[in-house]
């Protein structure tokens, strides 16, 4: 009974002008976004890898820890010492652009989900952080395939996205 004096009280509101009803779809709408499918995603990684990563690979093995030996000797201060620049590196050209060398290639970039612009600087740098952790996991990655926005782990802890570039605006 109190359902059907809601609803005549809304219709006797609109009718004065008093307020307009929203449906329920009006209230939840979000803007659509183009999420970057995961082949794309995997594709941009691949770049960055040989952009990015390989070169900070080569300066580690050859110029500071004097070869293969030196890294298998010190593993773990090796990899350090080649994540630390990665996520440095990864994270100033996010926060320029919102794009890697890699999204750049690939029309794709990464945004704050709640906002839709470019996440901050303190976002960039978790998600990058993140993202290394999530290696360890391999779910953190794996995910993104079973995803419908291809999100992946450290896209869900920071609260970002990955979408084209080149999908039209809605």
């Amino acid at each position: 009974m109190a359902k059907i004096e809601n609803k005549k009280q809304r219709f006797r509101d609109v009718k004065q002008g008093k307020g307009q009803v929203m449906s329920s779809k009006q209230k939840s709408i979000k803007p659509r976004r183009h999420y970057a499918t995961a082949g794309l995603k995997v594709k941009a990684f691949l770049t960055d890898a040989f952009m990015l990563l390989m070169p900070i690979m080569y300066i580690v093995f050859y110029l500071i820890m004097d070869g293969r030996e030196g890294f298998a000797a010190h593993r773990l201060l090796g990899w350090i010492a080649i994540l630390i620049p990665l996520v440095i590196v990864q994270t100033l050209f996010m926060y320029s652009s919102s794009q890697t060398p890699g999204y750049r290639a690939y029309n794709i970039k990464v945004i704050d989900e709640k906002t839709g612009q470019k996440p901050s600087l303190f976002g960039i740098l978790f998600r990058n952080l993140s993202a290394i952790l999530s290696l360890f996991t391999i779910v953190g990655w794996v995910m993104m395939f079973f995803r419908k926005d291809s999100k992946t782990l450290h896209d869900l802890l920071s609260a970002t996205a990955v979408v084209t570039t080149d999908a039209p605006k809605t």
